[in-house]
């Protein structure tokens, strides 16, 4: 398999280029890469060069991602490449995140190899996760499109670093989406990430009107994104986006990469940043890292019996009709359940 790729949505400018794949909009000399470090200007052409390149592929409880209202119960098949558009201080994938495309352990496959490989694996779908799906934008379109026709659905967990153009026609093939929203004030975006906060709010209101399944997963992180103030407002913007059915998953933040001198989020945060969710009006919330089942379950929020008992990766599922009902008041649950 050839590494050049010719990238998708990019413009030629006298010898350099400018990629029109993401919010950065990276201009790019000749024999120089974007921001994402995988995409490179080649005379005058913009390639990608982590196309069929894999770092790690794995079957993964669809939970893990996390995604809790689409196919709960599922094992999806995963996989990624490296590179990101993204420079995260707090990134717990950044050896591969931050890894050259050069690294020795990239495998090579088509996107018919990926299919293949799903199917044999008994999996019903693929993620695109682990690092940024969207720097391997090509590969990922492609595999997702043959994955479509064989009745494979396709997930991102992304950052929603991604333009309008390429996210509609993702849309096509992609039904789901984790879209991380990793704080709420530009500051933080810009200090931590060394991005912007209203791309991401954009992509995630722009995911919601094309039909994507979307839940959002936010990271506390202490004395950086934690207050309370700034919790609320980010609960508040997703009830204005989704209504009593937006889908928040709060995580708790462990020391890595860059931020090593901050402790782990303590629980009474992770408790405050769930209650304030709830009573903003969202009916599904949850705490990621904390382990423990009652703020992983999913409640019927009519009559609050359990729906979806979660302890880790393992859940049960009670009182929910095969149409995605509460059994108990007939309450219509925000899921998409397996047939």
């Amino acid at each position: 398999m050839s590494t050049l790729h010719e990238a998708m949505y990019y413009e030629k400018l006298d010898g350099k280029v400018r990629c029109d794949l993401c919010p950065h909009r990276c201009i790019v000399d000749n024999g120089k890469y974007g921001i994402c470090s995988v995409r490179k200007n080649v005379d005058g052409k913009l390639y990608s060069m982590v196309y069929g390149k894999v770092s790690a592929m794995a079957m993964d409880p669809i939970e893990k991602k996390p995604l809790f209202h689409y196919y709960p119960g599922d094992y999806i098949f995963s996989l990624s490449t490296v590179g990101c558009n993204l420079k995260c201080l707090h990134c717990q994938n950044w050896e591969i995140s931050q890894a050259a495309v050069e690294s020795q352990y990239l495998r090579e496959f088509s996107p018919a190899e990926v299919v293949d490989l799903a199917i044999s694996e008994g999996s019903k779908g693929i993620a695109w996760t682990y690092n940024e799906p969207t720097i391997w934008f090509e590969f990922n379109y492609d595999t997702s499109k043959i994955a479509h026709s064989k009745g494979l659905y396709s997930v991102y967990v992304t950052n929603g670093y991604i333009n309008e153009d390429p996210l509609k026609e993702l849309s096509k093939y992609v039904e789901a989406m984790n879209i991380d929203v990793k704080g709420f004030t530009d500051e933080f975006y810009r200090k931590i990430t060394s991005s912007r906060l209203e791309p991401v709010l954009k992509t995630v209101e722009r995911a919601k009107d094309l039909g994507i399944h979307v839940e959002l997963t936010y990271l506390i992180i202490p004395g950086l994104n934690d207050k309370i103030e700034e919790i609320d407002r980010f609960t508040k913007w997703v009830y204005d986006v989704f209504g009593e059915n937006g889908i928040v998953h709060f995580s708790r933040f462990h020391p890595d990469y860059r931020l090593m001198n901050i402790p782990e989020t303590p629980r009474e945060t992770l408790i405050n940043a769930y209650n304030k969710g709830k009573e903003n009006g969202l009916n599904y919330v949850y705490i990621g890292n904390l382990w423990e089942e009652k703020y992983e379950t999913t409640y019927c929020p009519e009559c609050h019996s359990p729906l979806i008992r979660r302890n880790g990766y393992r859940i049960k599922i009670e009182n929910l009709t095969r149409d995605g009902r509460c059994s108990v008041c007939g309450k219509r649950i925000n899921i998409k359940l397996r047939e």
